[in-house]
């Protein structure tokens, strides 16, 4: 059997994919070549129109984007205490790897449902191609995903939105498995 058509392992790929807490992500993270390989299968998602209504940023310079990231939270919050600063730092610090993905819609025919849809598919194969590459991955938003001096930080411009920021690294300790919906109570059939 071929790998195109190997249900069995894509099944148990698919079945065993769990978020990696961003916090506890060790080295090594995906290397140049495998980042690439991860955002080609990212890409590979339904796109009504082949609008590609997403886009990635690779953030390569930690430090000077964790300095970006501080400038524009004491803005808005000059107050803000050590704890504060500190998670800031943290969030734009961790993990080996941060990919940022940024819904771009498109004028287009094609609704804006539709593109957002293609968004969340493109975001969930980060995770899934990080996962079959042997890495964890974490999507995380926060208020840096809502405010508009992180996207245009990023080369954002509206109605463009930070769908998330994507931590990719190797776990440091074991991931635990979270509680999953019952499908019976989320799962109807429909017979007319």
């Amino acid at each position: 059997m071929d790998s195109f058509n190997d249900t069995t392992s894509t099944t148990a790929l698919l079945a065993s994919r769990r978020s990696g807490k961003a916090r506890e992500m060790v080295a090594p993270g995906p290397d140049a070549s495998q980042l690439q390989a991860i955002l080609a299968a990212a890409a590979r998602v339904p796109d009504h129109g082949k609008l590609n209504p997403w886009r990635f940023v690779v953030i390569d310079n930690r430090a000077a984007f964790a300095d970006a990231l501080m400038a524009i939270y004491l803005a808005g919050k000059p107050d803000a205490g050590r704890l504060e600063r500190e998670a800031v730092t943290q969030f734009a610090t961790q993990a080996p790897c941060l990919v940022v993905v940024i819904a771009s819609p498109k004028p287009s025919h094609i609704p804006a449902w539709e593109q957002e849809l293609s968004v969340g598919a493109a975001c969930q194969n980060l995770v899934l191609a990080a996962h079959a590459h042997g890495f964890v991955a974490n999507w995380l938003t926060g208020w840096a995903a809502f405010d508009d001096q992180v996207l245009a930080l990023l080369g954002g411009v509206a109605p463009e939105r930070i769908a998330g920021f994507f931590f990719i690294g190797s776990q440091g300790k074991p991931l635990e498995e979270r509680p999953r919906p019952d499908l019976a109570a989320i799962t109807s059939h429909w017979r007319g």
